[in-house]
């Protein structure tokens, strides 16, 4: 098992394992919703089946919500 963070809290992962895999491992709602930082870097859409998952890294699902004033 690899220990890596995701949002801020620990995890034990076994790699290999893709993005998209850890989007799945979470349970990720609304996958298609969300943005990705590893390491702080973001990662676009279109490299998450591509981009591995190692260990140590800090991973962030950020979500952005829409709102206003009325």
């Amino acid at each position: 098992m690899s220990k890596i963070t995701v949002n801020d809290e620990q995890q034990e992962v076994t790699l290999p394992l893709t993005l998209t895999g850890l989007i799945k491992v979470n349970k990720v709602l609304q996958p298609d919703m969300v943005s990705v930082q590893i390491n702080g870097e973001y990662i676009p859409r279109e490299k998450f089946d591509s981009t591995p998952i190692n260990e140590g890294d800090e991973v962030d699902f950020l979500y952005f919500m829409g709102g206003g004033q009325s």
